[in-house]
């Protein structure tokens, strides 16, 4: 497939090529809506990695999918970075509800003896981390304490994105079981 020919520029030929597993289309459509892909998913999130990673989910499932029909590119761009968005949104709120009952104590509670309280917390919190398994630990505090993307802790592990990700689910899951009790 030659990059000069004028059928290149053409979004349906390029899709219909993808279908057809021709990793050149689909490179070329990647370099065409990369960038609006990502200026889109930036202004729903105002965060640099968390656009880049929902890109790129977005993307690696258009080519593991590529057997599927897709009409119009930038519409399914656009509801794919939407979608991402919202499972993004709705997996961040799950995965910090035992902050959320700390962040519902009163302004007056939280001055007094905060540094007594703090400790407090922070020994009965690091308690409950102890009781995850070593490596779902590490995982976690990579992620939370560090703040590490989940794709640069799976490279760090030498483990699948997803392992980690799952790894994450049960750490909350885990911690919310305990915090529950």
């Amino acid at each position: 497939m030659e990059n000069n020919k004028p059928e290149l520029h053409d979004d349906g030929y390029l899709l219909l090529q993808l279908q057809q597993g021709c990793k050149t289309a689909f490179n070329i459509l990647y370099n065409k809506y990369w960038e609006h892909t990502y200026s889109n998913a930036y202004k729903r999130l105002q965060d640099t990695e968390q656009a880049k990673d929902i890109v790129q989910e977005i993307f690696v499932s258009i080519w593991m999918n590529r057997q599927n029909s897709i009409t119009n590119l930038p519409a399914y761009l656009s509801i794919s970075v939407r979608n991402q968005v919202f499972k993004l949104t709705a997996k961040n709120k799950n995965l910090s509800p035992f902050i959320e009952a700390f962040e519902n104590i009163p302004a007056s509670n939280q001055k007094t003896d905060s540094n007594i309280l703090y400790d407090e917390f922070y020994r009965a919190y690091e308690a409950l981390l102890l009781k995850l398994p070593p490596k779902r630990q590490q995982i976690f505090r990579l992620r939370f304490h560090e703040d590490i993307p989940t794709k640069t802790i799976a490279v760090q592990m030498r483990i699948s994105r997803k392992t980690v990700q799952n790894q994450l689910g049960k750490a909350i899951d885990q911690l919310r079981v305990i915090l529950q009790d």
